[in-house]
């Protein structure tokens, strides 16, 4: 048998175990251009510069820069400011006050400004003019007065000189349709005059007094004949 060199036998595991090595090991390298473009980025946000006007000027909401000593409106004020080194001060007047009936506001000034006052009044849902005079009911008077307030008057009736007083539409105090009257019983009968309520009792309303029961004589009847 001739002699030379032994090759080397591998097995099918150690085979197996050097193609997962290599996967691997090509995994970890990755792409160079991959390497490249991420120190791009950190190099371009170490080089990145920020104004800075600390101390030099103010900038506004809208990104303008005033110089130390300039006058301006910064945004989030309406009132003017001045640029100082310690940045905007802004001038805070003493505004007027406000109209308490004041329904319409604006604020494009450094003060708010009344644009429109109430000069209505408001009165069970609805409005009327200044010195507007009107009867919400038959029973009341009201005004719209100039501070926007409603003044009413009651009506104060008198009592009813009878005893079936009644309500017409539109008017405010009862009144006595048929005149003065009062109680006979339950009968109820004309002031002023004698009534006979039946053929023995005559009755008579007390003078002023309505709401007294009548005065009443009774006679006594014989066989059923009234008195004349």
């Amino acid at each position: 048998m001739p002699r030379g060199r032994m090759r080397p036998h591998l097995s099918a595991a150690s085979v197996l175990l050097l193609a997962l090595m290599s996967v691997a090991s090509a995994a970890t390298v990755g792409n160079p251009e991959d390497y490249t473009a991420d120190e791009a980025e950190r190099t371009a946000a170490d080089n990145m510069v920020f104004d800075d006007y600390r101390g030099k000027g103010c900038v506004d909401d809208s990104g303008f820069v005033y110089k130390l000593g300039e006058r301006f409106y910064p945004g989030h004020s309406n009132c003017p400011c001045v640029c100082t080194e310690d940045g905007p001060v802004c001038d805070q007047p003493e505004c007027p006050k406000l109209h308490p009936k004041c329904t319409k506001v604006e604020h494009n000034g450094c003060c708010p400004e009344c644009k429109e006052v109430k000069n209505f009044c408001e009165y069970r849902g609805k409005t009327y003019k200044i010195l507007e005079e009107f009867k919400p009911s038959p029973c009341e008077w009201c005004r719209c007065e100039p501070n926007n307030e409603v003044h009413c008057v009651v009506s104060d009736c008198a009592v009813p000189e009878c005893v079936n007083p009644v309500y017409e539409p539109e008017q405010c105090c009862p009144i006595c349709k048929n005149g003065p009257n009062c109680f006979a019983g339950t009968t109820i009968i004309p002031a002023g005059i004698e009534v006979k309520v039946d053929d023995c009792t005559i009755c008579r309303c007390h003078n002023g007094d309505w709401w007294k029961p009548a005065q009443c004589l009774r006679r006594e009847c014989l066989n059923g004949q009234s008195f004349s």
